[in-house]
């Protein structure tokens, strides 16, 4: 239950902070505004913050996909699968409910938007939309599964995570908004408008796929070396006993 409440906490502190950027920070202007970047370093910070603050508790996944991923790498058993991400979601509508509220206390009431991730069927079309949050997703579950094994587990795992994420947001915001979570996608687009509920469904499957090709792909260890790989590479009288 611990776990549980750290993974609806950890959502709600992405969510908050990251489309409070957007929404109250003044940064939905991408351009020139220098927003994507800010945008970028809002959501990474706040993953960053989410890792080292309940890391030790759930993991921090924060994220569906992550879930999903971790599951199919070995690394979650399946019992703890949905109530993982119904947390998630949960915590990301709270925290889309909360910053909604103080939104709704400026002067020109209720935003028309809450940051929700949404596309330009003229700037990109449905595939390309489709094919980014798909491949951006797979390669940051790639980096999180990478960052935490036993192998390769590093203290700076969290900072490295969370710059993964801003240089996706980098990458791919003007293209498809740079989702990679179903979990921040859905609270946003519950206070958005038709436009974002009817985009939805691409911001819950891409991002799911993603993290699914990741957990497989980890699962199959082409990524992860092994102490008998570290004899090959080295040789056993460089390995500590």
């Amino acid at each position: 239950m611990k776990a549980y409440i750290a993974e609806l906490f950890g959502t709600f502190c992405l969510v908050f902070i990251g489309c409070a950027s957007v929404v109250l920070g003044g940064f939905g202007a991408l351009v020139p505004s220098g927003g994507v970047l800010a945008i970028g370093l809002a959501f990474g910070i706040a993953v960053v913050a989410m890792a080292y603050a309940i890391g030790s508790v759930s993991g921090a996944h924060l994220n569906p996909a992550v879930t999903l991923g971790a599951f199919l790498a070995g690394r979650l058993p399946a019992k703890d699968v949905a109530p993982y991400m119904i947390a998630q979601v949960a915590g990301g509508i709270l925290g889309a409910i909360v910053l909604w509220i103080i939104a709704s206390g400026s002067a020109n009431g209720a935003p028309a938007s809450l940051a929700a991730t949404t596309w330009d069927p003229s700037a990109f079309s449905t595939a390309a939309v489709f094919l980014a949050e798909v491949v951006a997703t797979f390669l940051f579950v790639m980096v999180i599964l990478g960052v935490t094994t036993k192998v390769h587990s590093t203290v700076l795992g969290g900072l490295v995570i969370g710059l993964t994420l801003t240089a996706m947001h980098l990458g791919f915001v003007q293209v498809s908004g740079s989702s990679l979570n179903p979990a921040r996608s859905i609270g946003p687009a519950l206070f958005s408008g038709s436009t974002a509920i009817a985009q939805l469904w691409l911001y819950i499957l891409a991002p799911l796929i993603g993290g699914a090709v990741a957990g497989v792909v980890y699962k199959a260890r082409l990524f992860e070396s092994t102490e008998s790989d570290l004899v090959r590479k080295v040789g056993t009288s460089d390995i500590p006993h």
